[in-house]
């Protein structure tokens, strides 16, 4: 008689801790579980720890919370100035809402890598060489609100995105490099043609000043042959005068011959009067032609 209850509640504890077995659940602190029972999500979502569910009747599924690193394939694309580029990133997303990462998508984190894909390359089509190199936190802003906006339906929140390498062509390289190389070297020009203008400045008011004292040119030039000496050299260069060179090369040109002035002529001696010589009749001014037979004859008298 006794055996009977005992049995019986022995069947019932066994039966008790299959049921337990079965419907026991754990839940980690960074999951949270969403419960569906025959087919039909249950609102309340079970926190970490302990929980139970009905067996054969609940389905308890289990949402990571953490946040998801995922890197983002690199997209070979075509930048606005017709540039050949290929890019990679990185997405750092996580869940915000466990029923709707999944009910209202299939496998949130492949969406959200297609997502990250189609948006990447949209990214490079709309930008410029120079802004994918040096203006990525922008890129990377832009990129994040693309990828954000049909994510929070899914009760998935990006949290960061990152460009993380931009691989360019090796002649786009080599441009490159030979327009940093030109860019430097107009710098470098610039700055010398700068400080030889400061520099001939300086030296011209230093000659202005060494002008108006002669004995200061030749302090300066024994300071430059004590700074000479003081090196280790076997040959010492002494700095010859301009103003020497300059007085021999006067020195050896000819001295300009002043020009001759002619000498007066002496005055001629008057010549001997010859008395056989006759002594010519004075002309008589002539009036006008003669026209006629009576002009002949006024001419012959």
């Amino acid at each position: 008689m006794i055996e009977a209850p005992v049995t019986a509640g022995a069947t019932v504890a066994c039966a008790g801790v299959v049921y337990v077995m079965a419907a026991a659940r754990v839940v980690k602190q960074y999951e949270r579980g969403v419960v569906f029972r025959l087919g039909k999500l249950r609102p309340s979502v079970r926190g970490p720890g302990f929980t139970l569910i009905v067996p054969g009747v609940d389905r308890l599924r289990k949402v990571n919370m953490q946040i998801v690193t995922m890197p983002v394939p690199a997209q070979d694309g075509i930048t606005r100035d017709n540039v050949t580029v290929r890019v990679d990133a990185v997405i750092y997303f996580k869940v915000i809402d466990p029923s709707d990462a999944v009910v209202q998508v299939e496998d949130y984190r492949f969406a959200v890598s297609q997502m990250a894909q189609t948006s990447l390359r949209s990214i490079i089509g709309k930008s410029d060489l120079d802004d994918l190199l040096s203006n990525r936190e922008q890129l990377n802003q832009g990129l994040e609100l693309m990828i954000d906006s049909p994510a929070v339906g899914w009760g998935v929140q990006i949290d960061r995105v990152e460009i993380k390498d931009v691989s360019l062509p090796e002649t786009m390289k080599r441009s490159m490099a030979r327009q940093a190389e030109a860019d430097r070297e107009r710098r470098a020009r610039v700055i010398n043609a700068d400080a030889e203008l400061q520099a001939s400045k300086k030296l011209a008011e230093a000659a202005g000043e060494m002008s108006k004292e002669p004995a200061a040119l030749q302090l300066r030039l024994l300071q430059t042959v004590v700074a000479v000496a003081a090196e280790k050299n076997s040959t010492l260069v002494l700095p010859f005068p301009v103003e020497l060179l300059r007085f021999l090369e006067r020195a050896q040109q000819p001295l300009p011959v002043p020009p001759v002035e002619p000498a007066p002529a002496p005055a001629a001696a008057p010549a001997p009067a010859t008395p056989s010589a006759p002594a010519s009749a004075p002309s008589l001014p002539v009036v006008g032609p003669a026209t006629g037979p009576e002009g002949s004859e006024s001419g012959q008298d």
